[in-house]
Parts: C-alpha cells; structure tokens; sequence
C-alpha cells in the first residue's frame, strides 16, 4: 500500500490517517476532523446496537456444598502432603519420590503447563501496542499505456519503503479481558490436573508396593501349603503300604499338592508383575537392585478422614481444575459477545518512501501517519450468534463436567469409605476363625504327643489354619489399599496455592 501510494506522488511527504479498505472500515483522511470521527463513532455504536445477542445463555448451574448434601466447613482430619510416609517404610518412601522424579506421565503434564502459560503470555501481549518494521525494496517495470505518463511510462523503477508501523487495540468491549480470563482458566486447570497427576502417580506406587507385599506374603502362605500337602501326600502313602488306607487317598493329595504348586506359580507371576508396574512408574525398565520385597507386616495403619465437608471440594485437585475450564470457557463467552461490538484499533506508521532507491533516505522521502480504525460487523448472515451460541454450549458442557466429577468423586469416596468399613468387619469375623482354627490345631498336636490322634489329624488342623492365614494376609492387604483409596479420594493431600482458587468458590451457591 505504501509502494504504491508513493507512486503518484513520489517526493511529496504525505499525511495520512485512515485504515487498509477493508469492508465496513471507515476511512478518516485527516487527524483535526475530530466531528467525522465521533460521528462515526456514534454511527458504530448505534449500529452495535441492533446486534441482538438475546436467547443466548447458559443452561446448565454449578452444584454447590448444600445441593451436594456436604456438611459446613469443619477442621476434620485432611491427609498429609506426604501422606505415605505415615505408613513407615522407608523403602516405600524412596520409590514414591523417585517415581515423582522420574515418570514421563508428569513430564507431559508439565509441558501442557508450560503451554498454557505460553497461551496467557500471548492474551496479556494483545493489550499493549504493537510494532512491526518492514523493508520493501521492489524493481518495477512501468507500463507505457497506463495511468502514468513518460517518462515513468515505459520505464523501470526501484521502489523504497522504510516503515516502521504500530498498532494498538483498544478492548473497549471486553475481547481482551475475555481472552485473558479464558488464557488464565486453562492454565489453572492444567496446573491442577499436573497435580492431580502428581497424586495419581503416588497413589499408584503406594498401591502396586501393597500389591507386592501381597504377593509375597500369600507366596509364603502358599510355600508352607505346599510342604504340608506334600507331608500328608508321603503319610498317605506309608499308610497304604501298611494297608491302612487305598490309592484314592493317594490321588486326592496327590491334587491338593499340584493345586499348591500352580498357585505358587501364580503368585510369582504376580511377583514378578508388581515389580514391573512399579518401574514403570519410576520411568524406569527395572527396580534398582537394591530393593528388597516388602511385607504387609511392616505397613503401620494409615489414618485416614471420616467425613466429607464443604473444603473437600476445594482440596480436589481435578474438581478444581474441572471448576478452572468453566472459567476459561466464560472467557471465551466474553470474547464471542464482544465481536458483536466495533473494533477500534489505533493505527500509526512513520518512514521513508520514494519512487528510485538513491532518494529513499532524502528528508524530502520522510512520511508519517496515525489514525483511528473502527471495523464493525453489519451483516455476518448469523455468524456471530453461531459462535456465540457454540461458546455457550462450551459453557454448559463444561458446568456438566464439573458437575460429573464432584459426584463422581464422591462416589469414590463413598465406595472407598464402605470398602474400609466393610473390610474392617471382616477382619474382626475372621480374627476370630484364625483363633478357632489355630485352637483346633493346637488340640491336635496335643492328642498327637499323648498319642490319641495321629499326625494326619494334625496336617488336616493346618490346612483350615493356613486358609485362614491366606484369608488374613488378604483382608490386611485390602484394608490397606482401601486406606490409601479413601487418602486419595479425600484429596491426597493436596494443598492448592492461593491463586489456583477459582473466582467463584465451588461451595458458593450455585450460579449461571
């Protein structure tokens, strides 16, 4: 535009004020019309008027602390930020910082941070003015049956454009506001959901190390089976040699040990497969050498919180961040509502022109221009009601998704606090089978040394004590996993800084 603006008039210094011929821009041509320009002004702002944004509005409402049936903040017991030191293995502890260290999982999720503080360094940068150098330098050859006569006509020229060029936005209407308020949203909710991620992954190795100590204490269980089936298995048969029993007996234990050995094969591969799904959570291909397997004995009971209140809801990390997107989608509400308003940019240019290269830095080539632009859209066929209606949409879509993951977490927390209840009265039922079972089988050992019963009646006592004691490593495993599974859905510790705090609470009441 400049080249050619140099072309009819290639040595005068010109002043300009106007915007490039857009449709619906209105050109200004000088910078004293200041009545022209409020008139256009005011002409934009009726014809913004008759933009109609009516029947557009969110559907969907925020659950609140009291629709949720939550009880009012209270100081009941919250987790610890690094709540599985309290089971006292200092082993564990070392596997739950090397995994926070080293999993690629959290990697990702801190490069989607990084993005979306990118993305709101970009919103605040549309705020403050901008300015572009160019350098156009253009050889041109000149027609001699056109609108310039000779000896331009026919001839071949270099075309000289210096310009430095700023332009300024002005957010009368909320566009950048909306885009920032949108920016921040996304990046709250990425920081909450790199959190979340964060718990996740510790909550993850605490269960797969229960889940090995299971293993390895069920494998000893299974090991002790297995020397007892194969004492009864050589009893039976110094029996039927003497005649006193026949080959069936001989058969069945001869099962009840292969069913031994195929469960002790079982629970190697479980060995082996708890042992890989750790490394997998240290980002690692193996477990260091140097860790020895871990059994449930060694685990301290881990307190846990009883009782869901209104702060639960704010010690959730993806709840918060689930609240954070219904934030960035409003924003991005406010930016579609503010384009149906006019775009009033502040433009300015100042450079040197001239028609031959020599001349291009004469003082005589120096021009300048500035200059307000409005751009105002008058008929779009429905286009900004469109995008107005589909950002609204985001909105309700994003409310339901906040919406589904409260009850979806209290859900969890529920299930996890009626498994620990559950579990809790199991063990206190089957305590009492482990006594009755080892009672009977300390009877037998005694008929046995008084040789009232033979040690086949012993071997039998064993198996209902060793049954007892598979279901007693069992049942501790679950109460464990079902303690860590209620830490979690209580939060897992998690302690948000100030400003991860959304706007509007999620215990407020509920509100479009």
């Amino acid at each position: 535009m400049a080249a050619a603006a140099g072309l009819s008039a290639p040595r005068a210094r010109q002043r300009r004020i106007g915007i490039h011929p857009l449709s619906r821009g209105i050109r200004v041509n000088h910078l004293h019309r200041t009545r022209s320009v409020a008139a256009a002004a005011m002409a934009a702002l009726w014809l913004a008027g008759c933009a109609n944004m009516q029947g557009i509005d969110t559907q969907a409402q925020l659950r609140d602390a009291p629709s949720l049936g939550l009880a009012a903040p209270s100081e009941s017991l919250t987790p610890a930020p690094d709540w599985w030191a309290a089971l006292g293995d200092a082993q564990l502890n070392r596997l739950v910082a090397d995994a926070l260290a080293g999993n690629p999982n959290l990697r990702v999720a801190a490069s989607r941070v990084g993005k979306a503080r990118a993305a709101q360094a970009i919103a605040e940068a549309a705020y403050a003015p901008q300015v572009t150098g160019a350098v156009d330098l253009n050889r041109q050859s000149f027609s001699s049956n056109y609108i310039y006569p000779p000896p331009l006509g026919g001839s071949t020229q270099t075309l000289g454009n210096l310009q430095i060029n700023g332009g300024w936005e002005l957010d009368f209407f909320g566009k950048h506001e909306g885009g920032l308020n949108s920016a921040i949203g996304q990046l709250h909710a990425a920081e909450a959901e790199a959190d979340a991620a964060r718990i996740l992954l510790a909550t993850n190795v605490v269960r797969g190390y229960i889940k090995w100590a299971l293993a390895n204490d069920q494998y000893v269980v299974s090991e002790r089976a297995l020397n007892q089936r194969q004492e009864m298995l050589k009893l039976v048969q110094d029996r039927v040699r003497a005649g006193l029993d026949n080959q069936l007996e001989v058969r069945q234990n001869e099962t009840t040990r292969a069913d031994s050995r195929t469960q002790m094969a079982a629970l190697q591969q479980q060995q082996d497969a708890a042992r890989n799904a750790l490394a997998a959570l240290l980002g690692q291909p193996r477990l260091p050498d140097d860790i020895r397997p871990p059994t449930l004995a060694q685990f301290k009971t881990l307190a846990v919180p009883q009782q869901m209140d209104a702060n639960w809801l704010a010690r959730r990390a993806d709840i918060v961040a689930a609240r954070w997107r219904v934030e960035a989608a409003r924003g991005e509400v406010q930016v579609a509502k503010s384009q149906f308003y006019p775009n009033i940019n502040l433009a300015a240019f100042v450079g040197f022109q001239s028609l031959g290269l020599g001349s291009l830095l004469k003082g005589d080539s120096f021009q300048w221009g500035v200059g307000p632009a409005i751009r105002l859209p008058i008929f779009e066929a429905g286009r900004l009601r469109a995008n107005l209606g589909a950002k609204t949409a985001d909105v309700d879509a994003a409310i339901e998704t906040y919406n589904a993951t409260v009850i979806d977490a209290m859900r969890d927390a529920a299930d996890q606090s009626q498994a620990l209840r559950s579990v809790d009265r199991q063990r206190t039922e089957q305590a009492q089978a482990l006594r009755a079972a080892e009672g009977a089988y300390d009877i037998a050992q005694r008929r046995y040394k008084g040789g009232l019963g033979t040690y086949l009646n012993v071997l039998v006592s064993e198996t209902a004590v060793l049954a007892q004691r598979r279901t007693q490593v069992d049942l501790q495993a679950r109460a464990l996993d079902a303690q860590v599974g209620l830490t979690q859905a209580m939060g897992g510790g998690w302690q948000p800084s100030p400003e991860l705090t959304p706007p509007v609470p999620p215990v407020a009441s509920a509100a479009r």
